[in-house]
């Protein structure tokens, strides 16, 4: 890619999508296409949904979100559902500021970034245009341009609502550089920008004493009062905070909760009136979303102090937990560490899902339900099928704790674990081992973790390596037998046919001497008793197996190999456990025989070319699985 020229590939396209005109021509752009005017909650709803959404499990999945934000669709689809649908719709909800509340690492700068980069680029397409009057430091909107008394029949004309004073600066333009006609101001389009001060703020707090109000507001411009003659002349003064800078887009007020009270008064009418008070001038008007975010504890310190009575019905709290979800907290630690420098190490399958499982346990709580048990819960919280569970369960599990997922391990410390492992293990490569050895190793220097949780999770990482220890054996399983799946569709099927025979009360033929036989109740037992199908409850579970065969039938589909997740697990079990000893053979032998080496490299030569491991991580794996199934 020549970098140079997709530089200026931009730079062209920029200038293409400028616009400058007269208000007179502006006019005509909204009359074409009325969107163009939409508010500043609109247009980040409007840009959430212009990237599309589509529905699982009856949940929405908001597509502009998907790739950076994992496991959190619940409070994704609340918070565009609840603040950003209806603050679009102009009701009562846009009057309030948007405080994301959740764990560190959680997620919500995350989003707040993603909102800020997306408007940067919507703006840059047609359903995002923003058009401001030329020259104005708060990018104001043209239609503020329209006196008040004719703002009703633009309305009946346009469909378009009016909300918001003209600024004192552009009062005074209009005055004097265009003698009071508003149809010859000048109009240009923006684009948003966070770099440039354009529709995008951010607003952090500093030391009470010398922070000025002045970030927020702008101030006067003391070299220009001898020009002008008085500070309240609108020339005078720079309109260059963060309020002003971020009208017409939105303003990130970082740790609000910790701000001095003076710079949080001037939110109550910016949020209520959508104006605020600056300098010696008549409120000025502000069309802005104010989004903050902090974590529960300075939260519930806040509203504990009866000075922030005023504010407290000012906001609307969005809980930001986090995820629960294995397979999702896997996706955010593959992200983390493909945006860092530890791209080029080998981590073996698995290792991040045993570290994700560790995550998970820590954060759930556990359940009021005797029968469900904290793993449990995690699997089907992960869309798992568990035995005598449905949806419906996990949906009464998640009303237990409404918002659960506010405590545990944060993604960071998971990250920082697996670094400090592999500069430990001083090769390019670390297995799920290395992993859990460094995460329980890295909870005495976790300062803000109690004994009594660090005793919780020390026995979180031996759940994670049992699960681990299940999913290695299973691994080597598949890698010992040759044509994996041809092998179990072998077996599968002759179970099959002996269960057919046993519940129709049929015999079956051999096929090599044509005689007849009775079922093969060995056989049919050793596979079932690998799930443990008792010997009363084997006739109930012969007959769900004919019935779902009968059901595939019926629509015309073929019942296989992963028709039935729970006959699956069986026929794997059972293969595995009749290649048992050659596995502990193979793998323990100090000094294994031709056939044995032979058998271990097709394994390993397996294991590298179909399951993602390489022949430092396969080796390590066989030493381990012999290890386990010597004991």
């Amino acid at each position: 890619m020549d970098i140079l020229n997709k530089v200026k590939q931009y730079r062209e396209e920029e200038k293409t999508l400028k616009w400058e005109g007269t208000f007179a021509d502006y006019l005509a752009i909204i009359r074409e296409r009325p969107e163009v005017a939409q508010t500043a909650h609109s247009r980040v709803y409007n840009m959430i949904k212009h990237s599309g959404l589509s529905e699982r499990d009856g949940r929405k999945m908001y597509h502009f979100f998907g790739e950076e934000i994992f496991g959190l669709e619940e409070s994704i689809e609340r918070l565009v559902e609840e603040y950003f649908h209806p603050a679009a719709k102009r009701l009562d909800v846009r009057k309030r500021i948007l405080l994301l509340m959740g764990p560190v690492s959680g997620g919500k700068s995350t989003i707040v970034t993603m909102l800020k980069r997306g408007l940067e680029q919507y703006s840059r397409t047609d359903e995002g245009a923003v058009y401001a009057i030329k020259g104005c430091p708060m990018h104001e909107d043209p239609l503020h341009l329209i006196p008040k008394h004719l703002r009703e029949e633009f309305y009946d004309d346009y469909g378009i609502r009016i909300e918001g004073s003209l600024s004192p600066l552009n009062t005074m333009r209009l005055d004097k550089e265009y003698g009071g006609k508003i149809e010859d101001v000048q109009v240009e389009r923006i684009f948003l920008s966070e770099d440039k001060r354009i529709g995008i703020g951010t607003f952090s707090p500093s030391d009470p004493k010398s922070q000025d109000i002045a970030d927020l507001t702008g101030s006067i411009d003391f070299s220009t009062i001898a020009e002008y003659g008085s500070e309240s002349d609108p020339r005078a003064y720079r309109f260059d905070g963060e309020l002003n800078k971020a009208n017409r887009g939105m303003m990130e007020f970082q740790e609000m909760l910790k701000c001095d009270e003076k710079f949080l008064w001037h939110l109550l009418s910016l949020t209520q009136e959508g104006n605020f008070k600056a300098g010696r001038f008549a409120l000025i008007s502000a069309d802005e979303l104010i989004v903050a975010h902090t974590n529960e504890s300075e939260y519930r310190s806040f509203i504990s102090n009866k000075k922030n009575e005023a504010l407290h019905s000012r906001i609307i709290v969005m809980p930001i937990p986090y995820n629960l979800r294995v397979s999702q907290e896997e996706r955010i630690y593959e992200k983390m560490i493909n945006e860092s420098d530890m791209k080029h190490v080998h981590i073996a399958p698995h290792a991040l899902r045993v570290a994700a499982i560790f995550s998970i346990l820590t954060r759930l709580e556990d359940s009021k339900k005797q029968s469900v048990d904290i793993v449990k819960k995690m699997r089907l919280y992960d869309g798992e099928n568990v035995e005598g569970f449905s949806q419906i369960d996990v949906e009464e599990l998640k009303k237990e704790y409404p918002v659960e997922g506010m405590n545990g391990i944060d993604p960071r410390y998971v990250i920082n674990r697996i670094s400090s492992a592999i500069i430990r293990k001083e090769v390019p490569s670390i297995n799920a081992l290395d992993v859990l050895r460094s995460l329980k190793d890295g909870l005495d220097q976790h300062a803000s973790i109690s004994d009594e949780a660090k005793e919780d999770y020390m026995n979180y990482i031996s759940v994670a390596r049992k699960e681990y220890d299940e999913i290695a054996k299973k691994e080597v399983q598949k890698a010992f037998v040759y044509s994996y799946e041809e092998s179990a569709k072998t077996l599968m099927d002759n179970y099959l046919d002996n269960v057919e025979a046993f519940c129709n009360k049929n015999k079956l033929r051999d096929q090599l001497t044509g005689e007849e036989m009775s079922p093969d109740e060995k056989l049919m037992r050793s596979i079932e008793e690998q799930i443990g199908i008792s010997e009363n409850a084997k006739k109930a579970f012969r007959e769900e197996i004919l019935i779902r065969i009968s059901a595939y039938a019926r629509k015309g589909k073929r019942f296989d190999y992963n028709s039935h997740d729970r006959l699956r697990e069986a026929i794997q079990k059972k293969l595995f456990a009749d290649l048992k000893d050659i596995v502990k053979i193979t793998t323990s032998s100090k000094t294994p025989d031709e056939s044995q080496l032979k058998k271990v490299n097709e394994v390993i030569s397996r294991l590298i070319d179909e399951h993602g491991y390489n022949s430092v991580s396969a080796n390590e794996l066989l030493r381990y699985v012999g290890s386990l199934l010597n004991r």
